[in-house]
């Protein structure tokens, strides 16, 4: 069913367009290597991706700051897998991480076809949590940075998705009103909520299969945004 009256699309960036998990892994995989970490990566994703998860979810509502948050989610996975690792080794693994992440630029399924269908219909732009110069560099090293007329993160503002005042900056730096506007994003709380409690509408990539209410749209794979929009 498609929705009528939209002129500006806005995408969340990680876990939506970048495939945020698998080029984590392969980052933790070479730095693993490079600073010689004898644990397996199986097992420290296993801790890791539902411990990040959860900090990020803290640091989205403002309970800790970016340093903890890069800091806190390694300590607390090697804790976890029981591996023992200096504070300083930590320190190094963090900034490298951050350093690499962006080298590694795997995209979700079908998301050059869905932008190029998307591209000549609508203003497309990006609204994300992640830290600036970082998300600068995924949307540049994976070649999808000339699609988006407009790119918001959280740094520039001062405030994350689902704050209003992200969205508000980002309806503003398009020029863009609420009810022509949808956003399209993984995250139930920070991008679907955060859409429609501004006015927005709102379209799920529900790729993880999580169970969601019938009155919220939702796809599983990229290229059927075709039937919405």
């Amino acid at each position: 069913m498609k929705i009528n009256g939209i002129e500006h699309v806005f995408f969340d960036l990680d876990h939506t367009l970048w495939d945020f998990d698998k080029n984590s892994a392969l980052t933790f995989d070479y730095i693993f290597k490079d600073n010689n970490i004898s644990l397996s990566l199986d097992e420290f994703l296993i801790h890791y991706e539902p411990i990040n998860h959860a900090y990020w979810k803290l640091f989205r509502e403002d309970k800790i700051d970016k340093e903890s948050l890069r800091y806190k989610r390694l300590y607390d996975s090697f804790k976890a897998a029981n591996y023992q690792v200096s504070t300083s080794m930590i320190y190094k693994l963090s900034e490298a991480y951050i350093n690499e992440l962006s080298n590694y630029n795997h995209l979700f399924v079908n998301v050059f076809e869905v932008l190029d269908y998307l591209k000549p219909k609508y203003k497309l732009h990006i609204i994300t949590n992640g830290f600036k110069d970082v998300q600068h560099s995924k949307l540049n090293k994976s070649n999808i940075d000339h699609y988006f007329e407009t790119v918001t993160n959280s740094e520039m503002v001062g405030a994350k998705k689902p704050n209003p005042r992200i969205f508000n900056h980002a309806l503003q730096m398009a020029r863009a009103n609420p009810e022509t506007s949808i956003m399209i994003g993984d995250n139930y709380e920070a991008d679907i909520l955060g859409a429609l409690n501004m006015g927005m509408r709102a379209i799920c990539f529900n790729y993880h299969d999580t169970s969601l209410g019938n009155d919220i749209h939702q796809v599983k794979n990229l290229i059927d945004l075709k039937n919405y929009l």
